[in-house]
């Protein structure tokens, strides 16, 4: 009985919670865990698609790294101009680069082009990621932060992520194995589902924009350093955020050829490596969020990090197809870990300053992220495999660990900052 209600009283609060959030998130919440689908579909195979059309690993790493590089350099003026015009036109034009970015895939001959396709994925998950981001930032408040960015993530990364690998490892077996025909057909699946998340947006989304008045007549560069007199801790976060996005670069790109070619994992241990993934945010998502939300945001992130450093060992070490399994599910805490990251980057800056915010936080995270993804094809082609793994850990371990210490606490900080203006 007892239990009974508890999941009651448990399911209860759920419903309050969604019902409590505006409309815009709730959309936003939708597209986002449909991109998702879509993309997790199709992700286990990227790299090894990019290698079969005749990419060694150095050159994978380059067209990474072009991708995310150009993705950078644009994320500052997309921040801006989320600032200045709303979120709804950034949004519809970042999902139009991303179906262009599958139609290139699913067309593609050899790698060369794919450096395009990666650019426009890469620039259009810039333009998507920022204004969900900016409205999942300014439509939560602080006590409802982290757990509604867990509640997306879990949806996305958790429940949507199980299903979509297995039935990738499916359509893939099914249109001739581990190959560039393939893998091919699924480009042409998700620019379906990508399209038909642009009438989502086009059709659901309001046109609301946070504007502040003293900043309506700031040029590009003005108002890029009105953010930075918000003190010196964006600075810390600017470095602890960008070593926290290594990952994009050096680890997920370079772990299904891992597991492939080193460890000789057929497409269905593929696909279950990434199901295994999506098990952490779909499990922990929610109760991180809610732990983060009540106790703080570093003393989650002191808990969660270290299970990727583990991840990555355990790949490296790997005797056995279950142990690559078990990889996969302890590299899902990179996304248990990096929705907490989130909340607390939100809770440096203002509204009215959030798009420019994570326009300069994208550029420092995608700039560093590309050149550890040619850093990566380097260091495997030259010095081996298992060192790309070892050196994010020890990146973690040095630098980004330390500087998280001297961090605040930001879980009441725009609360109190709010209250000392008025």
């Amino acid at each position: 009985m007892q239990i009974i209600e508890t999941v009651t009283s448990t399911i209860t609060k759920g419903i309050g919670f969604l019902r409590r959030q505006p409309r815009d998130w709730k959309v936003t919440v939708g597209r986002s865990s449909t991109a998702t689908f879509f993309y997790q579909l199709i992700f286990p195979y990227l790299s090894i698609y990019t290698i079969a059309l005749g990419a060694t690993a150095t050159q994978l790493g380059i067209v990474n790294s072009a991708g995310m590089a150009v993705a950078g350099l644009v994320g500052p003026l997309i921040g801006w101009l989320i600032d200045k015009t709303g979120v709804k036109k950034i949004y519809l034009t970042g999902i139009v680069l991303l179906a262009i970015s599958y139609l290139i895939y699913g067309l593609a001959q050899g790698w060369i082009i794919i450096i395009v396709a990666m650019a426009a994925y890469w620039l259009g998950n810039a333009g998507t990621g920022h204004s969900c981001s900016v409205i999942c930032a300014n439509s939560l408040v602080n006590k409802d932060r982290a757990t509604g960015m867990s509640l997306c993530e879990t949806f996305a990364l958790g429940l949507l992520s199980i299903v979509a690998p297995m039935l990738g490892a499916l359509l893939v077996g099914a249109f001739g194995g581990v190959n560039v025909g393939g893998i091919r057909p699924r480009c042409f699946l998700c620019l379906a589902g990508t399209s038909a998340t642009f009438l989502l947006i086009g059709t659901q989304l309001s046109s609301r924009s946070w504007k502040s008045p003293g900043d309506a007549g700031l040029s590009f560069f003005k108002g890029i350093r009105e953010v930075f007199k918000q003190g010196r801790n964006l600075k810390r976060w600017l470095v602890i955020s960008s070593i926290g996005s290594l990952p994009f670069g050096m680890l997920l790109p370079f772990t299904q050829p891992f597991a492939h070619e080193v460890k000789g994992a057929d497409q269905y241990i593929l696909g279950a490596m990434v199901t295994g993934f999506a098990l952490a945010p779909l499990l922990l998502g929610i109760p991180a969020g809610r732990l983060a939300d009540r106790i703080g945001r570093k003393k989650v992130l002191y808990f969660t990090i270290p299970f990727i450093w583990v991840s990555s060992l355990i790949l490296i070490w790997a005797p056995s197809s279950g142990f690559l399994v078990l990889a996969g599910v302890l590299q899902g805490f990179y996304f248990v870990s990096g929705v907490v990251a989130g909340a607390m980057a939100f809770e440096l800056v203002p509204p009215e300053q959030m798009g420019r915010w994570l326009g300069i936080l994208r550029f420092c995270r995608l700039m560093l992220a590309a050149g550890g993804a040619y850093l990566a094809g380097i260091i495997w082609d030259n010095i081996g495999p298992q060192y790309v793994f070892l050196t994010v850990i020890g990146l973690d371990l040095f630098i980004r660990l330390p500087l998280l210490i001297g961090m605040p606490e930001t879980l009441h900080l725009r609360k109190t900052a709010e209250g000392k203006q008025r």
